[in-house]
């Protein structure tokens, strides 16, 4: 009876023994393909494009409305502080160039004396601005104004669409903040 049940024990252990090495043939089967379908479709993150810089003649575009402005009547000769021009537009533009352009062209005018850059940064630093800051709001350029003893202010700003962007340029009095002159063009690339 010991043998009979020993047999018996072997049997059921064998068969036992058996029956998981066909489950794990089956589940090794089934991993390799399912790995390999992973393999087979990567995922791949879109990456968006930058937005392209818009590239415009400034200097085309700056003349006639700095002769518009040396031609007003209402307009003496005197210390003038340049702000940044603003990028307010639905793309990126270089603001940087333009202002610079826009500054060479009014120290070629004698109609007006530009603040020089070095007393800028020097009263940047006593405001607590960055040389960065555009100043953005008309009443931040007229402090700066006051404290550099300049007596206009010309405020400039670029708005609309990217692809033909509007130019707002308005000269302020120091002195009472009144907008003197004020003009405005579209930018045609």
């Amino acid at each position: 009876m010991k043998t009979s049940l020993l047999v018996a024990f072997f049997v059921l252990i064998l068969t036992g023994c058996l029956s998981p090495v066909h489950q794990t043939e089956n589940i090794r089967s089934i991993i390799p393909l399912s790995i390999k379908e992973q393999r087979q479709q990567p995922t791949y993150e879109i990456v968006p494009q930058p937005p392209k810089i818009r590239q415009f003649e400034w200097l085309h575009v700056l003349q006639p409305l700095l002769n518009k402005m040396v031609e007003a009547k209402a307009i003496n000769t005197g210390s003038l502080l340049l702000d940044n021009i603003t990028n307010n537009t639905n793309g990126i533009l270089q603001t940087k160039q333009a202002t610079s352009i826009l500054y060479k062209a009014l120290q070629i005018n004698s109609t007006y004396t530009i603040v020089p850059e070095a007393e800028l940064i020097s009263a940047r630093n006593v405001l607590g601005l960055s040389l960065e800051d555009s100043l953005g709001s008309r009443s931040k350029a007229i402090a700066l104004a006051r404290i550099l003893n300049a007596k206009y202010v010309l405020y400039s700003d670029l708005s609309g669409d990217i692809k033909s962007p509007m130019i707002d340029m308005q000269l302020m009095l120091v002195q009472t903040g009144e907008i003197i002159w004020s003009a405005h063009d579209i930018i045609e690339p």
